[in-house]
């Protein structure tokens, strides 16, 4: 899908060339890459080779948006996850809310992938975006869901419903293949989150096969995690999540 509008100024996608080990980073529904940065020269900063792609039909206008389907945004993630294939041995993924939904369908198609982290993912059902469908073809966001005061979050003033029937299909067919997922798994859950209810990463957790879990409660963030009080420990949780996989790895290969 060709989009007709122009990235907005600071939605661009990311890429940092590190070390063998590559993360991919994923932003959620209405978001932009901008929502990961901070995230992402984090993981940078230690080393690794990080990639956020901007997802299609997002950070340009919700009229290219309404031109998409769930597949384009899952095409957006595997561009991604290649261009890391091309530079990196292991490669790690992480999703924020939608990103979360479309990390877990990556590491169904690609059981090489080592490790996965979700934030806040969309997995059962997003009521308060369901319950706009009625209203009409578009529907008005209201603030970003943030914490900390003051935060910015580069997203689109409305979207298209026919958007949020394509996040619904991506969920549903995600959550029908989670038993696919073998991979050590990290999950951040907002206690506090009015956009995906918490219940939500408790399904996962219980319906991923791998044989290393862990879900992390964020007391003090909204949905917005990676932009609120708590970027700073996500960030550092992160690093230590695949750092702890690849050494782990790395011993079993000797």
């Amino acid at each position: 899908m060709d989009e007709n509008y122009p990235v907005l100024p600071g939605a661009d996608s990311f890429f940092i060339k590190g070390n063998e080990i590559g993360i991919l980073i994923s932003h959620g529904f209405n978001g932009t890459p901008q929502s990961v940065r901070f995230l992402g020269r984090a993981m940078a900063s230690d080393g690794f080779t990080v990639c956020a792609p901007r997802l299609k039909g997002h950070g340009t206008h919700y009229l290219d948006m309404e031109r998409c389907t769930y597949k384009d945004w899952i095409d957006s993630l595997e561009e991604g996850y290649q261009l890391l294939k091309r530079h990196c041995r292991d490669i790690f993924v992480i999703g924020q809310s939608m990103g979360g939904t479309l990390a877990l369908h990556l590491a169904e198609k690609h059981p090489d992938i080592r490790g996965m982290v979700c934030i806040n993912a969309a997995i059962q059902s997003i009521p308060e975006l369901e319950k706009c469908l009625a209203k009409g073809r578009y529907i008005q966001e209201g603030p970003p869901d943030i914490k900390a005061a003051g935060v910015h979050e580069i997203a689109y003033e409305k979207v298209p419903a026919a958007s949020i029937r394509e996040l619904l299909s991506v969920m549903r067919e995600t959550r029908e293949n989670l038993s696919a997922i073998h991979c050590p798994a990290l999950f951040f859950q907002s206690t506090e989150d009015h956009v995906v209810p918490p219940e939500n990463t408790d399904y996962i957790a219980a319906h991923i096969l791998a044989s290393r879990k862990k879900i992390i409660p964020l007391r003090n963030s909204y949905h917005v995690a990676t932009m609120d009080h708590e970027k700073e420990w996500i960030a550092a949780q992160c690093s230590s999540f695949v750092q702890e996989i690849a050494h782990i790895e790395s011993r079993t290969e000797i």
